[in-house]
């Protein structure tokens, strides 16, 4: 007979087998591969049996399987290790048992652990071939999907390139400025060049201005002025660039540089000694403009008519010179510009040292507002070629419009002045140069209206003093002489090399004293032959 702690232990290690060949088979069953198998990522299966059974159409997809025979086992442990559906997870592990891999859905379940088995993972989730359709939200038909508002692109403007050149020359480069996105209202933006290694007063003119855009129009250009020199100085840039748009916003780019291009070889001598390009540098720096074909042919033959006479070629570049500031078109822009400053703003007050420290009555208009207001007055005006009236007609018009509207003109005279009062103090500062029938046409301009609110009224009344024949002509010495500063020189009369009006006054009293004669007074023959004037072109 067996002694009972041996029976004992022999019912132990029956129970144990069993419950190790019973779990075998639930392990073989419960973790049988898919139809969709992800491949071993342990051992590879061997001896492998597929049974397929008829199945309904809406058998699922995880109750579709393939019995596994577990690889022999190289120990006492119980160990399966083996991926049995793709994208699963999980690790059930502890003492004599253990399963490592993919064993359910990563989302799956809860952990059982404890003694000689553990699980962790989802086991027994599984998951429908068929995705659940969805429950449909009881009511009516569903709401229709709002259309979008329609947005527009923003309205931009730019210059259309961030580079341009030009050959130095007597010449232009034109500017384009573009307009994009929603382009249906109007637009304007101003425009101006700045110095970077060339300079205004020898390489190029100073342009400045405002482009205005008609609803729907897209381009816009202006013209900058290159001027032609016989300095030996390589290649030289500047900058255009846009300012305060209004009814647009910036794009890009809204700076653009300029490049001049240097002539590979210059002459010995000074170029403004030539003829043409003597010529050529009166438009651009007082009519703001390259010149016509047939005006330069008149002017340039006016000198080289001379031939190698120096003396004659001396008056001849006097006359020449003196005929642009006399000339019709200048009288008519850069002058009228010029009168219309005084009438809205009288006189500046400078000082002079000329026969004693004293106050002196100078123009009102700089320099750059000069230029800037100069070019745009004389837009497109060329002297007797078709059209050319109505064009300057129309420049003066919106020019005084738009001067009438400006801040300093409305701080200076505000729109709550009577119309008596209005005209009066236009009137003053012009000197008085009104008649009592004049003035009073002046006035008839309001309609009887106690204010002077009327913009277009304050325009016509403006122009109407600044081009009475009484102050063109008492106007006319001053302005003479403010022109060689402005146009010559290219700065104003108390800039350096000047520090107040004592040159200027110098020069007013002796035109005067010759009754205006400039020849006599040797006013222009002074300024063309000065270093300051010169060397702006060459050596």
């Amino acid at each position: 007979m067996r002694s009972k702690p041996s029976i004992k232990r022999k019912r132990v290690l029956c129970g144990l087998i069993s419950l190790a060949l019973l779990s075998g088979g639930i392990v073989a069953l419960g973790f049988a591969r898919l139809s969709l198998f992800a491949g071993s990522a342990g051992v590879p299966a061997r001896n492998e049996h597929e049974t397929r059974k008829a199945e309904p159409s809406d058998t699922r997809m995880s109750d579709k399987l393939k019995f596994v025979e577990p690889p022999p086992q190289t120990s006492a442990q119980f160990d399966l290790s083996r991926n049995v559906i793709a994208g699963g997870g999980g690790t059930s592990a502890n003492g004599n048992f253990k399963v490592d891999g993919t064993i359910g859905q990563s989302a799956a379940g809860t952990t059982s652990i404890g003694g000689q088995f553990s699980a962790t993972g989802g086991f027994w989730q599984v998951e429908s071939g068929v995705p659940p359709t969805p429950t449909p939200t009881p009511g009516g038909s569903p709401s229709p999907t709002p259309t979008p508002t329609p947005t527009f692109p923003a309205n931009v403007v730019q210059f259309n390139s961030s580079t341009y050149s030009v050959q130095e020359d007597c010449t232009t480069l034109t500017i384009t400025v573009t307009r994009t996105g929603d382009t249906s209202g109007a637009a304007s933006v101003g425009y101006n060049t700045s110095d970077i290694t060339a300079t205004e007063r020898k390489d190029y003119i100073t342009a400045l201005g405002r482009l205005q855009f008609a609803p729907g129009e897209t381009s816009k250009s202006f013209v900058v002025l290159i001027n032609e020199d016989s300095f030996v100085e390589g290649n030289e840039i500047f900058n255009v660039n846009l300012s305060n748009p209004v009814g647009a916003t910036y794009g890009s780019p809204a700076i653009a540089t300029v490049t001049i291009i240097d002539d590979p070889s210059e002459p010995a001598t000074n170029t403004i000694d030539d003829p043409r390009t003597y010529v050529c540098q009166h438009y651009h720096d007082f009519l703001n403009r390259q010149p016509d074909q047939s005006g330069w042919d008149f002017w340039t033959n006016q000198i080289a008519s001379c031939g190698t006479d120096q003396a004659c070629i001396d008056v001849k570049r006097i006359n020449v010179s003196g005929s642009f500031f006399l000339s019709i078109e200048f009288q008519q822009t850069g002058y009228l510009v010029e009168r219309m400053y005084k009438v809205a703003f009288g006189d500046f007050n400078g000082t002079s040292t000329f026969g004693g420290s004293h106050a002196l009555p100078v123009p009102q208009v700089r320099f750059r507002d000069f230029l800037s207001d100069t070019q745009e007055i004389g837009l497109g005006v060329v002297v007797l070629q078709p059209g050319w009236e109505q064009q300057l007609e129309n420049n003066k018009q919106a020019f005084a419009l738009e001067f009438v509207q400006r801040s300093n003109f409305k701080a200076a005279l505000p729109t709550t002045l009577t119309p008596a009062q209005f005209v009066d103090a236009l009137n003053s500062n012009g000197g008085n140069v009104l008649s009592p029938t004049e003035r009073q046409t002046a006035i008839n301009l309001f309609g009887g209206a106690g204010d002077t609110s009327n913009q277009p009224a304050r325009a016509q009344a403006l122009r109407q003093v600044a081009e009475d024949p009484d102050l063109f002509s008492a106007e006319t010495n001053r302005a003479f002489v403010l022109m060689q500063y402005f146009g010559y020189l290219r700065r104003n009369p108390n800039d350096p090399n000047d520090t107040d009006y004592t040159g200027y006054d110098f020069w007013l009293t002796k035109l005067n004293q010759f009754n205006g004669n400039y020849i006599n007074a040797e006013m222009v023959k002074a300024f063309i032959s000065s270093n300051e004037y010169r060397q702006r072109f060459g050596p």
